[in-house]
């Protein structure tokens, strides 16, 4: 797996292009459905099988397969098959980063809200 400082593009200053914009919006949008949230999270912690996702977070096997057809495409997820079963994992070290900036955002809104409601 790539280190994220493989990652780093130099980009010009000022807001982003119509098409960065909308590939911004569909990365964000990937994070709009709780359930690619859980999986993500656990996918995080290391490789696992369809069966044993959808019972960690708490979904049917097909609608767990749904949801990970939805993040392979976007290529936030890749699946290696092993024999007759297939494992899933974080593509990209990327994601874990976005994923700890989201919680981070909103532990941080969360605790803000909770002192001006005090």
């Amino acid at each position: 797996m790539p280190t994220s400082s493989q990652h780093t593009i130099a980009r010009p200053p000022g807001p982003p292009s119509e098409r960065e914009s909308a590939e911004i919006a569909a990365t964000l949008s990937a994070l709009s459905a709780p359930s690619r949230v859980a999986i993500l999270f656990v996918l995080r912690e290391g490789e696992i099988g369809v069966n044993d996702l959808a019972a960690r977070v708490g979904l049917s096997q097909p609608a767990t397969s749904q949801q990970l057809r939805v993040l392979r495409q976007l290529g936030w997820v890749a699946a290696e098959r092993r024999g007759r079963s297939v494992t899933y994992s974080l593509h990209d070290p990327h994601v874990a980063e976005l994923l700890d900036a989201v919680r981070d955002h909103a532990d941080h809104n969360r605790t803000a809200t909770s002192r001006v409601a005090s």
